[in-house]
């Protein structure tokens, strides 16, 4: 078990494990339809996270690892067919990620809620290329955005 989860309830525990998942869905949206490329980069991510996240999420992100496919595909079949409704849905269900971060460590609960948001924001622009990073490396309105 993660000691910094020790004060949580199975379910807080259960959906800080989810929130990676969650989001990742959620930034994998194009048109209601899940991205294939946004999917397989937050799959890798996920993995890659076991290494290189900040030390104190380690363990975090090791346990997210073990189920983060099927929490991914299980997500997409609960919000299937994605419609604004839908999706309204899933994002409140992120949502209720906030209150659990205030049972949590501040430190412990700052570092997983910037990394979490480094997450979503690295799965949504997936499908940057080698082209706009080395040829427009700053955000250009319109163009890199």
């Amino acid at each position: 078990m993660i000691t910094q989860f020790e004060k949580l309830s199975p379910e807080e525990i259960d959906l800080l494990l989810k929130a990676p998942a969650l989001i990742s869905v959620f930034s994998s949206l194009q048109v209601n339809v899940i991205n294939a490329v946004r999917k397989a980069d937050a799959i890798k991510l996920a993995h890659l996270k076991t290494f290189t996240a900040n030390p104190i999420l380690i363990p975090y992100y090791i346990e997210v690892e073990k189920n983060f496919r099927e929490q991914f595909e299980a997500t997409v079949k609960k919000y299937n067919p994605l419609n604004d409704e839908k999706k309204s849905a899933l994002k409140r269900e992120i949502e209720n990620v906030d209150p659990v971060f205030e049972k949590l460590d501040k430190k412990y609960a700052g570092v997983l809620r910037l990394s979490l948001n480094r997450f979503a924001s690295h799965v949504q622009h997936a499908e940057r290329n080698i082209f706009e990073y080395f040829i427009f490396p700053y955000q250009v309105p319109g163009l890199t955005d």
